[in-house]
């Protein structure tokens, strides 16, 4: 039941995505590292397919030490992208994922459990009212989230 109620939401926010969002993906970084985020709740995360094809997701996100630290659920697409080629791009947008700011090539990584607490606390400070009330839900049900932390300034995509 979670596992069908998760692909509709995946295929709802394909459906409403912004279409700037697919051709900002392409652009060039242009900013050095993610002071663009600030004040911001989403960003545009860009992860690169084998093919080096650029796939952009909005994600709620937090900042802390200039390192940007965003969820998602165990076994997504973005998480095996990153796997494959950490090289990420980052950019401040709307829920949607229409950008709101420069483009900032990032790295990112997936944070061991042991991490998970710190990272969502970073999240958590973040979080507009309606954020927490949301996430208090998805927290509820039985979903695996995984932690992923990006750090600004990596190489371009293999």
């Amino acid at each position: 039941m979670i596992a069908k109620l998760t692909k509709l939401q995946y295929r709802f926010f394909d459906r409403v995505r912004h279409p700037r969002a697919v051709s900002a993906a392409t652009d060039a970084p242009s900013a050095r590292d993610f002071e663009a985020m600030r004040g911001q709740h989403y960003c545009l995360l860009v992860s690169f397919r084998r093919s080096s094809e650029p796939v952009p997701t909005p994600v709620l996100f937090g900042l802390r030490d200039g390192k940007l630290y965003f969820r998602t659920e165990a076994g997504t697409a973005k998480l095996a992208r990153i796997a494959n080629d950490r090289a990420v791009r980052i950019a401040p947008c709307n829920w949607r994922g229409k950008p709101l700011g420069p483009i900032a090539q990032g790295s990112a990584r997936v944070l061991p459990a042991a991490d998970s607490e710190d990272a969502y606390a970073v999240l958590r400070e973040h979080y507009t009212f309606a954020d927490r009330l949301f996430e208090g839900m998805v927290d509820r049900l039985p979903v695996d989230m995984v932690y992923v932390e990006v750090v600004p300034g990596a190489r371009e995509p293999t």
